[in-house]
């Protein structure tokens, strides 16, 4: 059965990154960089960022220079939405590997599967298959 790749919409992992950092990228199905944003964004806060800035932030304060105390802060969750964002892009735009042109493959009407040409039913789902559905070549003739 061939692979199904997952669209997801990159503009909603960004979305999700900046409301939440990690979120975006638990929306892609990625936890263990989920927790790395998470823990870097916990690291830098706590090393570089003043709790009375972040009050006075969350208070309404937003002057210039609470601005400037929570920049680093505001950084990680910035790169943390471009990189949910581009994450999110690059899965989309991957394409699935296309079977060679050089082995044909038959897949079963009833459930999908690649069928095996020597046998007349399939082996995942014991149905018949009728030979119209199959290529023929002239030495089954």
């Amino acid at each position: 059965m061939p692979k199904s790749i997952s669209q997801k919409r990159p503009w909603l992992a960004a979305l999700l990154a900046a409301l939440a950092t990690g979120l975006g990228h638990l929306y892609l199905r990625r936890l263990r960089r989920a927790l790395g944003w998470i823990v870097v964004s916990f690291g830098v806060s706590a090393a570089f960022v003043d709790p009375a800035a972040i009050d006075a932030l969350l208070a309404g304060n937003g002057t210039t220079e609470t601005l400037l105390a929570v920049a680093p802060m505001l950084l990680v969750v910035g790169l943390s939405t471009v990189d949910a964002y581009l994450l999110a892009y690059t899965q989309q735009t991957r394409t699935p590997p296309s079977p060679s042109s050089e082995t044909e493959t038959t897949d079963c009407p009833h459930c999908g599967n690649e069928l095996d040409p020597d046998l007349e039913f399939c082996h995942w789902c014991t149905r018949a298959v009728e030979n119209a559905d199959r290529e023929s070549t002239p030495e089954d003739r």
